[in-house]
């Protein structure tokens, strides 16, 4: 069974007999029932009853209703109210506007909104480069989605995308104090997505797409790139693609290896697999086998897709055909970013000494990480409630807030190179153990210093 987690949060309130071990009664019926109390506390006392809130987390939505039904049965015990926390969290959205300047009287207005604000708008009309200092441009960005590959839950629509997006923008204001907003947009045509953010663009100092599915992710964002003075930044690709290499190279560490000297398998060949795999090549990796579906993506085939074209023309260098699980034979590195259940405890046994997993499929990984842990030096996840969470909110805020403050539109691999490399050195050499390999995505510096990062190498490029 998985283990509980605050995703699948619950709290019963919980009426029962006035007694001394009426709380640990339920405590007792909800950890038998395998799941997690993380706060017990008494809302009602009388000489005969108390009443009792118990949070718990659990594994999944029926796992909830089983620990209630447990806790109805018992004697003289029943649940009055049911709560799902994640659901209370969302309610109303998370998300609000606050105005920065003080609207107290006519003075204020007067100068916030007419007439004096006409002014504002002739000097921008005079001077575009303007807009940057005096409107919410230089600080915003646009969550821009189309709903079609969403977390692991794929094609949903935008409306269903949107907690998501709205979780983004939150995360950008609570990491690196940008304002970003949601973009979800009712269509999959891409030409139409091109065309509505290049006309949303004067508003926003940034583009981050988000959970558009391959390959029409690689033309947004290309064209995008190409048409808007703006960046265009692609989170499922090169924010998990600076977080991997973040993690690997601490991994490398370790275990006393090295990037250019080791053999990698990729799982997973869309926009994550491709981008990993870039920048893996960009920062030295020479030894990488990538596989989809079919099998292993060799030198020599031909691929109707040209970015699983690129893969061909530059990985799989002996040109291996074959199974991902005859490909990790001897394998130093394995890089998840497919889907649950794909490899079994043999399949991590027939890594090199040394082995490094990291297993990104969300919810599930590709491999139990407890399974992979007994044959792997170094294990990882997509998931907060294991060890070495390889999660992109350690990268996309930090390298907004270093592309906005430095006024710059292209991206460039040096400067997703640079980012992994500060996050790395967020854990320091006394720090660093096979448990720890990446920094809390709560630590304030990350996203400062991948800022500083790439403003380094901005300047270092003028």
């Amino acid at each position: 069974m998985a283990a509980p987690s605050p995703g699948y949060s619950m709290t019963l309130r919980v009426e029962a007999p006035a007694s001394f071990t009426a709380t640990s009664e339920i405590a007792n019926a909800i950890g038998a029932a395998g799941a997690a109390v993380t706060a017990l506390d008494v809302a009602e006392s009388t000489h005969s009853k108390l009443v009792v809130d118990v949070t718990f987390d659990t594994t999944d939505a029926d796992h909830g209703q089983r620990v209630r039904n447990e806790i109805d049965a018992l004697e003289n015990i029943s649940v009055r109210q049911a709560s799902d926390r994640t659901f209370l969290m969302h309610l109303g959205g998370k998300l609000e506007v606050v105005p920065k300047v003080p609207l107290r009287n006519r003075d204020d207005l007067s100068r916030a909104y007419t007439p004096g604000v006409a002014r504002v708008c002739m000097d921008i009309y005079e001077h575009p480069e303007n807009a940057r200092n005096l409107t919410v441009k230089r600080n915003t960005v646009a969550v821009v989605t189309d709903g079609t590959a969403v977390l692991g839950l794929g094609d949903i629509g935008p409306a269903a995308a949107l907690p998501v997006m709205e979780g983004k923008a939150a995360l950008f204001k609570q990491f690196a104090d940008v304002d970003a907003w949601p973009v979800c947009l009712d269509t999959k045509d891409t030409d139409e997505i091109v065309a509505i953010v290049k006309a949303l663009a004067p508003v926003y100092g940034g583009v981050n797409l988000e959970d558009i599915a391959a390959p029409r992710c690689f033309e947004i964002e290309a064209r995008l790139r190409e048409e808007l003075d703006i960046p265009v930044f692609h989170d499922d690709q090169h924010g998990t693609a600076i977080v991997t290499l973040a993690a690997l190279r601490n991994a490398l560490l370790v275990v006393g290896k090295k990037i250019e000297d080791v053999k990698i398998v990729v799982s997973g060949v869309g926009a994550a697999g491709h981008a990993i795999i870039q920048l893996l090549i960009g920062a030295g990796a020479s030894n990488i086998v990538a596989a989809g579906r079919a099998g292993t993506i060799a030198r020599g085939q031909q691929h109707s897709d040209e970015h699983r074209q690129w893969i061909a023309d530059n990985t799989n260098q002996d040109a291996f055909e074959g199974t991902i699980h005859e490909a990790l034979v001897g394998a130093d590195v394995f890089i998840g970013v497919s889907a649950p259940g794909l490899l079994q405890e043999e399949h991590v046994a027939s890594m090199a000494d040394g082995a490094i997993v990291f297993a990104m499929a969300n919810p599930d990984p590709e491999v139990d990480p407890a399974v992979a842990a007994k044959h792997a030096a170094v294990v990882a996840t997509g998931r907060s409630d294991y060890p070495n969470q390889i999660n992109n909110v350690l990268a996309f805020p930090g390298v907004f807030r270093g592309l906005l403050d430095a006024n710059v539109s292209d991206i460039t691999t040096e400067m997703l190179v640079a980012a992994a490399d500060a996050i790395a050195d967020r854990v320091s050499p006394d720090e660093l153990n096979p448990g720890y390999i990446v920094p809390s995505v709560f630590d304030a510096q990350v996203a400062p210093d991948v800022a500083a990062a790439i403003a380094a190498v901005v300047a270092k490029s003028r």
